[in-house]
């Protein structure tokens, strides 16, 4: 199984629940963490989520010790460069954390969309 994180700024957050629900039918297979909100969003489209704390009151800080514990395989973040965010330095560390770990992210919806469809290649020659 494959644990992928979900995070999405605020503006962002309907994109997220539109690429969850264009990709159902592998995301459904996977355990799913995600922030705050964008958990709840995506719990209603009938998703199983292990819904964290928001990002800024900590769950950014929460997806990255799973990731330094090696609980997460993949992290998708719809991240809003065009706004201020208050807990910039912990979305730094998220993604400095992806890289030291070798985690692959994806920041926007084309190139998580990729890593889905390669990650779902590289599967079917597994078996």
């Amino acid at each position: 199984m494959i644990n992928i994180a979900l995070i999405s700024h605020d503006g962002k957050k309907p994109e997220m629940v539109s690429f969850v629900v264009a990709n159902s039918s592998f995301l459904k297979d996977c355990k799913i963490y995600a922030t705050g909100t964008t958990g709840g969003l995506i719990k209603k489209e009938g998703f199983n989520v292990e819904s964290l704390l928001s990002g800024p009151l900590g769950g950014d800080a929460q997806i990255a010790a799973l990731l330094a514990t090696e609980q997460v395989d993949l992290v998708i973040f719809f991240r809003d460069p065009m706004d201020k965010h208050p807990h910039e330095p912990d979305v730094q560390m998220l993604m400095r954390l992806c890289d030291v770990h070798n985690v692959p992210l994806a920041t926007n919806p084309k190139a998580a969309h990729y890593l889905l469809k390669g990650i779902e290649a590289y599967l079917k020659t597994e078996k």
